[in-house]
């Protein structure tokens, strides 16, 4: 009888809690829902777009720059290893590159933000 006691107590409590915690949420005025998502993400996608601007491609700029110059240096000590110079990697990764450095100039109008 105690075990069910304190198990019926226990949900009481987070009953409870959970009540006190929950915040009701309502669209606006007359019940818009649509509208208010369409608000909140006009909000969002401009926070969006400036985390990725400033944060997302300087990082993926950085990694494709390191890995090219990496690999510049791998494919330079093989040529002089081997006698030939190998440009599949080195190139493919410089285009990566400069496509990663435009794409914040395009990018937002291909996708519509």
């Amino acid at each position: 009888m105690k075990k069910c006691k304190k198990i019926v107590l226990v949900l009481c409590m987070l009953l409870i809690v959970s009540q006190v915690f929950c915040i009701s949420v309502f669209a606006s005025g007359k019940g818009d829902v649509a509208g208010a998502i369409e608000g909140t993400w006009n909000d969002a996608s401009k926070q969006i777009k400036t985390v990725v601007n400033n944060v997302i491609f300087p990082a993926i700029d950085l990694i494709l720059a390191v890995f090219f110059f990496a690999k510049l240096g791998t494919a330079y000590f093989d040529y002089r290893k081997h006698g030939q110079f190998e440009w599949v990697a080195p190139a493919i990764l410089f285009a990566c590159l400069i496509f990663t450095l435009t794409a914040p100039l395009y990018l937002w109008t291909v996708i519509g933000i």
